[in-house]
């Protein structure tokens, strides 16, 4: 059985990479930014397509499992609700950001 996994931004290595480089500069730091957004966002597609090709696939009758589409139909709702709620969080940080004072 295949692991769900919403996002795959980063692993282990590269996060006590970036914690032991502090001298990132800001240009990097959005590009770093920008790419894992990216990556997020095209794994959550990734997984919303994959669960409508199996389930046209069941709808055709090219798949008798319907554990199959289930489990696919699961993966991409688990991996949209994942993403709206960074999107949540990400929003909020940032309302709390501008009502700052400098």
């Amino acid at each position: 059985m295949e692991r769900i996994s919403p996002f795959t931004l980063t692993n282990q290595v590269q996060i006590q990479t970036a914690k032991k480089t502090s001298n990132t500069t800001p240009a990097e730091a959005q590009k770093k930014f920008t790419n894992a957004l990216k990556n997020a966002i095209d794994e959550l597609n990734k997984s919303q397509n994959e669960s409508d090709i199996v389930t046209n696939k069941f709808i055709k009758g090219e798949i008798n499992d319907i554990h199959e589409v289930m489990i696919a139909a699961q993966k991409a709702s688990i991996t949209r609700q994942a993403a709206i709620e960074v999107r949540n969080h990400v929003i909020e940080a940032y309302k709390e950001i501008m009502r700052m004072q400098v």
